[in-house]
């Protein structure tokens, strides 16, 4: 009998197809059309920097919206390109077909795709667990962290909920103290967010947590500078990064972060339901698993973080798309698009008066979200003008007491300028009509 241990993924995907009604056959033609026009858009625009254009025109017709639908909210949920959904339907069928395929031989894909992963952000297989979502991979490390009664552990005044509320219930739980060090709205530099963590340190200081993608203001905090802070002074740093996987070009070793939780269904592509959790091989051992099954004793990477159970093992598959089609486009390729987008909306927003833009405009503190406020508009009202005017897609999001109350808008690769002037267009007319 053959063993699938011993196939490579294309011989496997055949193995455990052969016999079944999903078709590997019409999974490869659906695929490799798509991934042909990507290498032949490479090909015929390697050095094509222009904000737009038929490469990205190209690349904007490998996701099938519906007619005029613009979506730039992927902040919250981004679209699956055709190859990622195509992928996910396809193996999802294998439990339609043939049940005994999908525990006996689906869950073999986990390593590779976590091996694909890893190297996607430059990492270590070792040093990447596979959870459902960021929330998730934050509440591992947070359970499983052992901190005692009056251990400090510092936050920002920007935190989601997702990454402030586990540690709300860790204080309760452990007596330990959560302490907020307040970032101005708008940060002007690096020193301005570093110098405010070092001066909050103390001696009962032991983890600096805090959003790497702030879902608030669309501030990326300077995770490179601040874990050198942290590992300087003996503490543990962890990034919530909701965003950051498929928006910026990662790179875990070059950041030094020893934990990193992101979402790969906003900016990579991927499904809802399936995360990345980053855990750095030297703090690996600071971290017990939260849910454990048979065996976890002797698991001593950052795998022992993974969900236990039976998952739906088609999202790997999805998952796996999604990294190959990023891949394919180029790292640095995307995020050099996705802050060239949204350099342009900040700086025509930036003209309108009575508008404030809340994002930095230093490139290495922002990228794919800009937020905005204004005087005298109804936000919600333009969030609503926009939808119905241009059938396009942002949301509001922040505090009206906190001074951080605006629109939050998405610029990913596949929309284009003329997307981005339609939302400064729709600022401008309701700006004009209160005037």
């Amino acid at each position: 009998m053959i063993s699938p241990s011993s196939l490579s993924r294309r011989e496997f995907a055949r193995f455990i197809l052969a016999g079944s009604a999903l078709s590997l056959a019409a999974l490869d033609e659906l695929n490799a059309g798509v991934y042909q026009k990507i290498t032949a858009l490479n090909q015929k625009y390697l050095d094509d920097e222009a904000p737009d254009g038929p490469y990205w025109d190209g690349i904007r017709a490998l996701y099938d919206f519906e007619d005029g639908f613009i979506m730039m909210n992927n902040g919250t949920l981004g679209p699956m390109p055709k190859t990622v959904f195509n992928a996910l339907t396809k193996y999802f069928s294998v439990q339609v077909s043939n049940p005994f395929d999908s525990y006996n031989h689906l869950p073999a894909i986990r390593e590779s795709v976590r091996t694909k992963l890893a190297g996607f952000i430059n990492a270590s297989p070792d040093e990447v667990a596979l959870t459902s979502n960021t929330t998730e991979g934050l509440n591992f490390v947070i359970n499983g962290l052992d901190l005692e009664e009056g251990d400090e552990v510092l936050t920002s005044n920007f935190e989601h909920p997702g990454h402030l509320g586990p540690w709300t219930l860790k204080e309760k739980r452990a007596g330990i103290k959560l302490k907020k060090v307040d970032l101005p709205i708008t940060p002007k530099s690096v020193d301005e967010i570093v110098g405010a963590f070092a001066a909050a340190i103390t001696p009962k200081t032991r983890v600096i947590a805090l959003g790497h993608t702030v879902f608030i203001t669309g501030l990326i905090s300077p995770l490179k500078e601040l874990s050198q802070l942290a590992h300087d002074k003996g503490l543990l740093i962890m990034a919530d990064s909701a965003h950051g996987i498929g928006m910026l070009d990662l790179d875990m070793k070059a950041l030094g972060i020893d934990f990193f939780a992101s979402s790969p269904y906003k900016w990579l592509g991927a499904p809802t339901g399936i995360g990345l959790l980053y855990v750095r091989k030297e703090a690996c051992d600071k971290v017990l698993p939260t849910v454990v099954s048979s065996g976890w004793e002797s698991v001593s990477t950052a795998a022992k973080l993974d969900p236990s159970g039976q998952r739906a093992d088609a999202m790997l598959f999805a998952l796996d798309e999604a990294l190959n089609f990023n891949n394919r486009i180029g790292k640095s390729r995307i995020e050099r698009r996705i802050k060239g987008l949204s350099a342009r909306l900040k700086q025509e927003l930036a003209k309108i008066p009575g508008v404030k833009v809340h994002t930095p405009t230093d490139p290495y503190l922002s990228a794919g979200l800009t937020a905005f406020s204004a005087t005298g508009i109804d936000l919600g009202r333009l969030v609503d003008y926009l939808r119905e005017k241009y059938n396009l897609v942002v949301r509001t999001t922040g505090s009206r007491e906190a001074g951080t109350f605006g629109v939050r808008v998405s610029t990913p690769i596949y929309i284009s300028t003329k997307e981005v002037d339609m939302v400064v267009e729709g600022v401008r007319t309701l700006v004009g009509h209160k005037a």
